[in-house]
């Protein structure tokens, strides 16, 4: 018999592991490898929070106004209504103040908000913190700066009796709709020597005027008709004014 060298030996005392085992302890080192490299290198890009389709943000003012929930329950708005949740601790803050007049606001508006719930074809939608977090809103002081920012993230229309936030969103590339501006323009056109019908209901600032209202609320100031309170008469428009809050109508008896 032939004498194995040493060497001989050694190989034969050599362990050998098969392709699968091989693959096994590879996958192995390769995770421990992974672990130990810098956090940054594997970090996952954060996904990017899902838009809301044909969204409306509401801010506190449009809110507290209420006449917006007016024109949501005729069914003329159609898509999401949005609220942070800045704005609801906002409005809660209202709603816990000393002064009367702001709590029972603050009150107000969040009751509408819980009647909007209940209306059909229509989805009330609560920004949480967390997810104004994601959209990077958290780094924003102003309630404001939130929402417009979320609103253009999300392309969505904004409304509000706010007329420096409506402008400051116009300015930002934000779709918003003034509650008080829409109002105007819904308002009756009258034209100089238009005829109306209406109800004397008060003297007007000169001792002989009387002045009624149209059903939008125009006020009609008619002249020598402040001895004709609780009547209703017939008058022609004969000049028109427009002011900031809206449109008034002086006339004269037919």
């Amino acid at each position: 018999m032939v004498k194995k060298t040493e060497e001989t030996q050694k190989a034969d005392r050599t362990i050998h592991f098969s392709p699968k085992v091989v693959g096994i302890l590879a996958d192995e080192i390769a995770k421990t490898v992974v672990s130990r490299l810098p956090a940054f290198r594997r970090q996952k890009r954060a996904k990017k929070p899902k838009k809301i389709e044909n969204a409306i943000f509401l801010d506190t003012s449009a809110i507290i106004d209420g006449r917006i929930f007016d024109v949501i329950n005729l069914g003329l708005l159609r898509g999401e209504i949005v609220v942070l949740e800045s704005i609801l601790l906002e409005l809660k803050h209202i709603a816990d103040s000393k002064d009367l007049v702001k709590r029972e606001r603050g009150r107000k508006g969040l009751l509408l908000l819980e009647k909007v719930k209940k209306v059909r074809d229509l989805k009330l939608d609560v920004l949480s913190l967390e997810k104004e977090k994601e959209m990077g809103l958290e780094n924003l002081g102003e309630v404001d700066e939130k929402l417009i920012s979320a609103a253009k993230q999300n392309k969505a229309r904004l409304i509000t009796c706010d007329y420096n936030l409506e402008k400051k969103a116009s300015i930002s590339g934000v779709t918003a709709i003034n509650v008080n501006t829409l109002a105007n323009v819904l308002k009756i056109i009258a034209v100089p020597g238009e005829t109306l019908h209406i109800k004397i209901q008060h003297k007007g600032k000169d001792i002989t005027q009387g002045v009624g209202y149209l059903d939008d609320g125009t006020m009609i100031v008619v002249e020598n008709a402040s001895l004709d309170l609780g009547k209703e008469l017939d008058v022609v428009v004969s000049r028109v004014i427009q002011t900031t809050a809206g449109r008034i109508l002086f006339s004269k008896k037919i």
